[in-house]
């Protein structure tokens, strides 16, 4: 299976080729971005997005992806900003942030990329009929300004009520969105109930992942390994699978601790044994 990373433990500080060459002796093959403006400028085509377009031809690794933007601002909500939310009930909010998404997908113009990682919703939300109609409508205009830059939206299994498994393939299914598929997020997966269980509902719909690991108390984004996810089983149900997705770390890096590359090597000979 492809080995993947996120950008996500670099997440407070700008994007850089220092941090991508870092990835790269890690072992990763595919890289995903994750559309913080503090992080990764997106709606910065003439330098931020350049620089990293740059770095991307210049190696023989792939932009496997890009998260979906949750802030518009360059600090991360911190100045009290709402959040990206495409099932805001707030017409005005809605189309905001299908705006703004659509800034981080045109960054395929300069650096392709497969996928576009999308929440439902926010951490803790609760389920509404109109917020769902909000965030389906938002899913088929951002799917069809995807489409010809060849981008795939995959939505994530976050923890709330709009985005527990049974509800995403629900709502794939009353959509009729078959070009819409699922970044099955395994951390989240073990939170909310279990792996195993979220895989046989989602899998048929699974692209890509997120690997992290918890101990079912809070999203810790730990490396695997230090939960109490049964790996050995998440592995066998993910080799099962016929897409056979990337298996892209999303981890907290220590604050203290900047270079990644052993933990990565590390990660990935676990997940590879298991």
């Amino acid at each position: 299976m492809l080995r993947g990373v996120s950008t996500y433990p670099f997440a407070k500080e700008r994007l850089h080729p220092g941090i991508l060459d870092q990835l790269v002796r890690g072992g990763a093959q595919a890289i995903e971005i994750f559309a913080d403006r503090q992080h990764f400028d997106y709606a910065n085509r003439k330098q931020h997005v350049r620089e990293i377009g740059d770095w991307f031809r210049a190696n023989p690794v792939a932009l496997h992806s890009i998260h979906s933007p949750v802030y518009a601002d360059y600090e991360s909500g911190r100045a009290g900003g709402p959040p990206v939310n495409i099932a805001a009930s707030d017409r005005k909010l809605g189309i905001e942030a299908m705006d703004e998404i659509k800034r981080a997908i045109e960054v395929a113009e300069q650096i392709p990329f497969q996928y576009l990682i999308q929440h439902i919703g926010v951490s803790g939300e609760f389920f509404d009929d109109r917020k769902c109609d909000a965030a389906m409508t938002a899913i088929e205009h951002l799917r069809a300004f995807a489409k010809p830059l060849g981008v795939r939206i995959l939505l994530e299994n976050i923890p709330n009520e709009f985005s527990e498994p049974a509800k995403l393939v629900e709502f794939i299914r009353t959509a009729h969105f078959e070009n819409v598929g699922v970044c099955f997020d395994l951390g989240h997966a073990h939170m909310t109930g279990t792996v195993a269980e979220a895989f046989e509902t989602l899998k048929g719909h699974i692209r890509s992942t997120h690997v992290h690991d918890n101990a079912k108390d809070r999203d810790a984004h730990l490396w695997p390994g230090q939960g109490t996810i049964n790996w050995e089983q998440a592995m066998g149900l993910l080799r099962s699978s016929d897409w056979k997705p990337a298996l892209v770390l999303t981890v907290k890096a220590e604050e203290q601790k900047k270079d990644i590359a052993a933990d990565m090597a590390a990660a990935y000979k676990k997940l590879e044994e298991s």
